[in-house]
């Protein structure tokens, strides 16, 4: 019985993982790329289509805190997965990953 407790511990804790960053991250990229689709309002929406149209400011510091925290924790990820491949842990002492050895 505490194997198929354990086995079932460990297996919801492999699908919020994979619901996070497998769906998760995705969808908060989506929402960088629609925060880049913020115009600027009012005068805007009134020009021609040939007109370019810049997205406001607010809308770009959204998306690209955004694309600054999905890079960050891709290259976690990548760190992650390297470092237990030749023989390391990473440890959140603070802010900053740390890399030991096992």
């Amino acid at each position: 019985m505490s194997q198929l407790l354990a086995a079932l511990d460990a297996s919801w804790r492999i699908l919020l993982v994979g619901i996070l960053l497998g769906a998760g991250l995705p969808a908060v990229f989506a929402f960088g790329i629609r925060a880049l689709a913020w115009g600027s309002g009012g005068e805007a929406e009134d020009h021609a289509v040939d007109e370019v149209n810049k997205p406001s400011l607010p809308g770009r510091l959204v998306a690209y805190s955004i694309f600054t925290l999905v890079v960050l924790m891709v290259l976690i990820g990548i760190g992650y997965i390297a470092a237990h491949g030749m023989g390391w842990v990473i440890t959140f002492d603070g802010i900053m990953p740390v890399f030991t050895h096992k």
